[in-house]
Formats: C-alpha cells, sequence, structure tokens
C-alpha cells in the first residue's frame, strides 16, 4: 500500500521523526534529571560529612570547656598552685591544631586563668559580646560568636560559657576559640567542582567560611539574601537559588549543625551539575538530529521516486493505449472498451467507421509527411466532434478510424458522423488527386439496442460495410447501416 501512496510514506515518515523527537527528549529530559539527582546526592553526602565532623571537634571543645566550669566549681581548686591547677583544669583537646587558648575571666571581665600560661596577661574583655552575653543572662548556655581575630590576626570563632557562683550569680566566664583555617582546610579538601560553593555561617547570617575563599567576605551579613532567608526557615532543605556573593546559580542543600548556632551549605554550580549532560546532549541531539534528516531525506526521495514510477508507468499505460501519432487510442484500447461495452450492457451502442478518401494517392502526391500530417488533422476533427467522456475514438488502422459511442442510438451517432465529415472538409487540406479537390472522409455508422452490446463485433462489421457503401456512392458522405437502423428503431 505505500508503494502506491507516495504522501503516505511522507507522513508515515514525519511521525516516524516526531516519535524519534519525542523519545529523544523524554530521554535528554531523563537523562538531565539523573544529572540534577547525583548532584543532590553528592551535595547531601558532603554536607553530611562536614556537618558530623564539625559538630563532633565542637562538642569535644565544648567538653573541655564544661570541664574547667565544673572544676572551677570545686572551691579548693582555685587555691591549687597553678602549675597543677593547669593539669587538672585542661585536658589535651585545649592544646590540639586550629584551637586557641582557654581563658577564664572574673565576675568584671579580667582574665585570670590562660591554658597555655601560668601567668596570664593583663588582658579585659568586659566589653566582648562573649562576655557580655553570659553577664546579662544565665540561660544563654555555650554561646557561638565571631569571626574575631586571635592574638596572632587570624579569625577565630569564639564559644563561650557561663560560670556561676553556688547561688547562681554570675561569677565570669570561661572561653575558647577554634581558627576559621580549620574549616577552610576542611572545606578545600571536598570536590565541589570548579563553580561549586561551601558556606558556614551563624545562625544571624554572618559568614565564618566561603569556598572559593575571599578573608574580605568573611564576617559579611547575609541576613536578608533570598537563599539565607531559605537556610532560616527549616532545619535542612534544598533548592535552586543564585548566590548573592557572586551571582553564580547553584543547587543548594543546607542543614543546620547539631544544636549549634550554625549553618552549613554546599553549593553545586548549575553549569557543573550539567556541563557533562550537556555534551551528551548536544551528542545524542546531533545524532538523532542525522537520523530524522536522513529518514526524511529518504522518505522525500523514495516518495519522489514512487511519483515518478507512478507517472511513467501512467504514461507508459497512457502510450499502450494510445497511437503515437494522432494521439487517440490505439487497437489495443478500441478493443478494452468493446469489451467493456459487452461486459456492462447499459442502453444503446452505435459504431462510427470513418477513412481518408483517396488516402494513398494523397501519400503519392505529397509524400508520407504530409500523409502523416493529413492523419493528425482527422484525428482532431474526430476528437474535437467527439465530445463526451465515455465515447472512445482511436486509430482502428492505416488511414481507418473508429468511434464508439455508448448510450448513442442512431440520430445521435448520424450526428457526430455529419460533425466529423464536415469538419475534414473545412480543414481544407488540398488533395490534388480527389475530384473535391480537398481532404475528406467517408463515413459508416450502425447501430443497435441492448441486444447489440452482446457483439459490438457486430456493430463494427456493419459501420465498415456502411462504409464501403458511402465510398461507393461517391465518397465524402455518411452512411448508416440500414439492418442496425431497423434493430435500434424496433428496441426503441
Amino acid at each position: 500500500m505505500l508503494t502506491r501512496r507516495p504522501k503516505l510514506i511522507v507522513a508515515v515518515s514525519v511521525v516516524l521523526a516526531a516519535a524519534i523527537s519525542a523519545v529523544t527528549a523524554i530521554l535528554l529530559q531523563q537523562m538531565r534529571q539523573d544529572a540534577l539527582r547525583c548532584a543532590q546526592q553528592a551535595a547531601t553526602n558532603l554536607s553530611l560529612l562536614v556537618e558530623r565532623d564539625t559538630a563532633r571537634n565542637l562538642e569535644l571543645y565544648d567538653l573541655s570547656i564544661q570541664a574547667v566550669i565544673n572544676e572551677l566549681n570545686d572551691p579548693t581548686a582555685r587555691q591549687l598552685d597553678p602549675a597543677v591547677r593547669q593539669k587538672i583544669l585542661f585536658d589535651h583537646a585545649a592544646t590540639a591544631q586550629d584551637l586557641g587558648a582557654i581563658l577564664v575571666t572574673d565576675v568584671k571581665g579580667n582574665v585570670i586563668i590562660d591554658s597555655r600560661s601560668l601567668h596570664p596577661a593583663t588582658m579585659n574583655v568586659a566589653d566582648q559580646r562573649y562576655f557580655t552575653v553570659h553577664r546579662d543572662s544565665a540561660t544563654v548556655g555555650l554561646y557561638v560568636g565571631g569571626p574575631s581575630p586571635s592574638a596572632g590576626g587570624r579569625p577565630t570563632i569564639v564559644l563561650s560559657r557561663r560560670v556561676s557562683n553556688r547561688d547562681g550569680s554570675f561569677a565570669g566566664v570561661v572561653v575558647g576559640s577554634m581558627e576559621v583555617d580549620y574549616f577552610r582546610r576542611l572545606f578545600g579538601g571536598m570536590n565541589l567542582g570548579r563553580g561549586g560553593s561551601m558556606a558556614l555561617m551563624l545562625a544571624d547570617g554572618t559568614l565564618l567560611m566561603r569556598r572559593p575563599f575571599d578573608d574580605k567576605i568573611i564576617g559579611r551579613r547575609l541576613a536578608g539574601t533570598s537563599n539565607y532567608t531559605r537556610f532560616a526557615q527549616t532545619r535542612s532543605g534544598e533548592f535552586l537559588g543564585v548566590a548573592a556573593i557572586d551571582s553564580v546559580e547553584r543547587w543548594y542543600t543546607f542543614r543546620h549543625i547539631g544544636n549549634f548556632p550554625l549553618i552549613l551549605d554546599v553549593a553545586m554550580a548549575s553549569d557543573d551539575i550539567y556541563s557533562e549532560w550537556r555534551r551528551r546532549a548536544w551528542a545524542l541531539g546531533a545524532a538523532m538530529g542525522g537520523l530524522i534528516a536522513g529518514l526524511l531525506s529518504l522518505s522525500a526521495l523514495l516518495a519522489h521516486q514512487l511519483k515518478r514510477r507512478r507517472s511513467m508507468e501512467a504514461e507508459l499505460r497512457r502510450l499502450a493505449q494510445t497511437d503515437g501519432l494522432t494521439q487517440l487510442a490505439n487497437r489495443h484500447a478500441f478493443d478494452q472498451a468493446t469489451a467493456h461495452e459487452r461486459a456492462h450492457p447499459r442502453g444503446p451502442l452505435s459504431v462510427i467507421m470513418i477513412d481518408i478518401d483517396y488516402f494513398k494517392e494523397f501519400n503519392d502526391l505529397y509524400g508520407h509527411a504530409a500523409g502523416d500530417l493529413a492523419l493528425v488533422t482527422v484525428a482532431s476533427c474526430i476528437r474535437a466532434s467527439v465530445r463526451r467522456l465515455s465515447d472512445v475514438a482511436a486509430r482502428y488502422g492505416g488511414e481507418e478510424f473508429v468511434v464508439l459511442l455508448s448510450g448513442a442510438n442512431c440520430g445521435e451517432a448520424l450526428t457526430i458522423a455529419e460533425r466529423i465529415c464536415e469538419a475534414v472538409e473545412q480543414t481544407a487540406t488540398p488533395h490534388a488527386g480527389s475530384p473535391y479537390r480537398t481532404l475528406t472522409v467517408s463515413v459508416g455508422v450502425a447501430s443497435g439496442g441492448r441486444s447489440a452490446r452482446s457483439e459490438p463485433g457486430l456493430l463494427i462489421e456493419a459501420a465498415d460495410a456502411a462504409l464501403y457503401q458511402a465510398k461507393r456512392s461517391g465518397r465524402n458522405r455518411v452512411n448508416s447501416a440500414p439492418g442496425m437502423v431497423r434493430e435500434e428503431n424496433s428496441n426503441v
């Protein structure tokens, strides 16, 4: 069926191309979602790793601070020799890398004990936030603040707890610090891609550390930014956002660290997340595009070839049924028409036989080329006179022509025959070998009722006999077959 309908081939190819495009689009979308899922999982794993490491170290340091407070609550501890007291108050955690000295202050903010010195330097911290917050409230618990510069000038995170007297009154604070460089090294060991970022901030939005590192933004307040607003709304989550610092679009995974007032976010840049997907998408898209283009091109070429084939077959069929010189139906086509009429009787049937007068003499006088032109002229007159689509005009052989008139009675057939005869004479084609001095034809007509359809050959014979009677009667005239006329009249 497809080979007979070129347009259907193109339509099927277009539908197939659309289906391939749809499947490709779905596949690309699925691949894109997979890329995002992988990035989300990686960011979640990294955030959990950093959160647990940070929380564990802060908890250990807080335990050291609490141990100092517990020992200070024993009145005898303050009376001990400073060297002995140092060993009792401070464990080895207080001297670990990235951890600063643990200081103990009195009620006025004067430093009275230093974990790294038996004789603390004169220092007063009464104006520091980590001191005043405990002085003004007994319910703060662990205070985390920063970043504050250390004695060496490096930024640190400050952790402090209140020291209370037995009656609950304020007795000072124990304060320790952790260098921000600890987080810088920790963040630096994570694979975030070229555009990824990782940040640690206080619950109030104060930035403590960020990768990529820029010391100019450490301590910057991010409260009020769209990303921070999302961080503050829930303990953990993920979203697509644009960084206020560098305006890069990233996929953020964030979580609050334990019970500490700290927020950690891990962000993968959209460009990094989808870079491999884009490469594969271009490759797959190009491959599918080439496939679709090839499919459509081949279908168009096939459809074109099939149309050409159909056109050529139609032309061959036409040529097989057409006389090459006169372009009328040939003898084979006429025989098919008579067979069709025999098989499908639908009323009267008439046959007109036409022969060119003195055609041998015409050829002898003017040559075969002129003779061919005369045949074409007569054929044109016949074609112009036979106007119904159901009628068949054919070259019967040599200079003889035949017309099959389906549904035409004798009167209608005679009218057409007279029209043909007059049309040929009116062409005024010179014929010196004819008594009429012009090209003429003789015409024989035979008609019959439905019974005649069973044997169209009888009508042809009768029309041929009428034709020769016309020739014997002087040519350039129409003659009907009397017997057939009577049969027609009897059927009417």
